[in-house]
């Protein structure tokens, strides 16, 4: 990733940490008997695999090096999953947000890859201007509006036992993870 090294190793440390409570989200055991339960946790994997994703995007190239395949595999996977969420937009229309996040990164991989020869290499200008401050304000009014939501989630106490589950699953920390996401989303494609 271009930019300060700070910025992109507090992006790794948001996509990672983001990306592991959605994998605990999705864990077997949870609940999951209803559509709407298999559903979140359906979703929480897409959001799972996008922090990922961005985790392994803004690492540094100071730091790393990455193989001269690994933005086509990158590409590939989001590409997939792109089209996997816009198979699923008429179950749930969140999905049509989890297919915009992966369209963004399998872009953001082609521009970098297009800039330098590797995912992280590269100055300059990269990518379609026109592109990117649409994306940029996709993300940003995706933020703002998830930011209203989240204040507006009134806060359970979990205490017990019953509290890790319920924290696990609590609406609240789900809404923080995807305006988290967002955010890093945003910040990615500012260095674009």
């Amino acid at each position: 990733m271009h930019g300060p090294p700070l910025v992109a190793w507090l992006l790794v440390a948001l996509g990672a940490a983001t990306a592991a409570y959605c994998l605990v989200r999705t864990r077997p055991g949870c609940p999951g008997t209803t559509r709407e339960e298999r559903e979140q946790r359906s979703a929480a994997r897409a959001e799972a695999l996008m922090g990922a994703g961005m985790a392994v995007m803004a690492v540094p190239v100071s730091a790393l090096d990455q193989p001269p395949w690994a933005s086509a595999v990158l590409a590939v996977v989001f590409g997939v999953a792109a089209v996997r969420s816009l198979l699923l937009v008429r179950r749930n229309a969140h999905h049509l947000h989890h297919a915009v996040g992966a369209i963004a990164m399998v872009y953001m991989t082609a521009a970098m890859e297009g800039a330098g020869g590797s995912a992280h290499a590269g100055h300059g200008a990269m990518g379609a201007p026109l592109l990117t401050g649409l994306l940029l304000l996709y993300f940003a009014v995706y933020v703002l509006a998830a930011g209203v939501r989240l204040v507006s989630i009134p806060v359970t106490p979990a205490t017990g036992t019953a509290g890790a589950v319920a924290v696990r699953h609590a609406p609240e920390l789900a809404s923080a993870c995807r305006v988290s996401m967002g955010i890093g989303m945003f910040a990615m494609l500012l260095t674009l």
